[in-house]
């Protein structure tokens, strides 16, 4: 295979904010996978708690959180046929736009900083040669990602080593992303993500402080992420929210209430489509039918009253409840969004 990929559709610029015949995300039943993967359009597939069999296609990613009620997966589709293979590590699908890619990490001695190193090195080292060299959004799961003190916790080691990985940091470049704790017991870190041939628009909520200039009482590395990021027109790919929790300024609200953290939450990722609006007035005003959520919960117990307070919402957005650890330990709730 050549360094380039190159797909074999033709490019199409819609001319709103994002074209579902360009890409379209949806959940569907679990059992539904490998008819979904043997669709040409497939992009990618991700599975939560299903007990799915084992499965070799690269766009197929397992990740191991458990979800409340029936099993679904989660569904990338591009225009037309799309390109799939592995190189150097990477399990990477593309059309001509855009491009999924996934690595797979296992932790030696539970060392997740020179695990997040490994990976966002792989990661850069790919996307240098790939074609799409710009960064638009990524996702990384690890087991228990606040366990430890102080700079020693996890998450923290987990955002020193994704910068060492990157080797350079542009704070006006950087992609939306999410960082959530599984509770498998696995040192395996899972980072996947979309990239483009052109350069995304980062978003910040003026409600809250960037995450890349957050105060030194959070870590020796602030996390290196925007709050959102609009994707080139090019992609068709929607709004694409970072994971969003109750944070105002730089500090966490509502301590041990999943109620309020969950109205604060929500809250933020509004302040988010406000600000995307800004500059695409296209998008729809609020979360709604074009929006698609993974709402990420700490308490195995709060998962059914938080599913039935999404299911209540106003445009009825898609969603998924799943079981999982947030990066801060007083946080309960976590959502990230495409919106479009």
């Amino acid at each position: 295979m050549s360094s380039t990929i190159h797909s074999a559709t033709a490019a199409q610029v819609p001319s709103s904010s994002s074209d579902p015949a360009l890409f379209h995300a949806f959940y569907a039943p679990a059992e539904r996978r490998d008819a979904l993967l043997a669709d040409p359009r497939t992009l990618a597939v991700f599975g939560f708690s299903a007990d799915q069999a084992a499965c070799d296609d690269p766009r197929w990613l397992q990740v191991p959180l458990a979800e409340q009620g029936p099993a679904r997966i989660e569904v990338w589709q591009g225009a037309g046929p799309v390109q799939h293979g592995v190189r150097d590590g990477v399990r990477w699908s593309a059309t001509d736009t855009l491009l999924f890619g996934a690595i797979e990490i296992d932790e030696v001695d539970s060392d997740i900083e020179s695990a997040a190193a490994d990976a966002y090195a792989r990661l850069s080292g790919f996307l240098s040669t790939c074609g799409f060299p710009h960064l638009l959004r990524t996702w990384n799961y690890l087991d228990a990602v606040t366990e430890g003190e102080g700079d020693q916790e996890r998450y923290r080691r987990f955002c020193v080593g994704r910068v060492r990985g990157l080797r350079e940091l542009d704070e006006a470049a950087l992609p939306a992303a999410t960082c959530i704790g599984r509770f498998d017991g696995v040192r395996r870190l899972q980072v996947y993500w979309l990239a483009a041939r052109e350069p995304g628009l980062p978003l910040e909520n003026p409600r809250q402080v960037s995450a890349f200039r957050y105060p030194r009482q959070y870590g020796p590395q602030s996390p290196s992420f925007s709050r959102a990021l609009l994707p080139p027109l090019a992609t068709g790919l929607p709004l694409l929210q970072s994971g969003t929790a109750a944070i105002v300024g730089h500090v966490s609200q509502h301590t041990g209430s999943v109620e309020e953290q969950l109205a604060e939450t929500l809250t933020n990722l509004q302040s988010l489509v406000d600000a995307a609006r800004a500059q695409r007035p296209a998008l729809p005003a609020q979360l709604g039918v074009g929006s698609l959520l993974k709402v990420y919960v700490r308490r195995a117990g709060d998962m059914p009253a938080i599913a039935a307070r999404m299911a209540a919402l106003p445009g009825s957005p898609a969603f998924v409840v799943l079981h999982a650890e947030v990066c801060r330990a007083e946080l309960l709730v976590e959502i990230e969004g495409l919106h479009g």
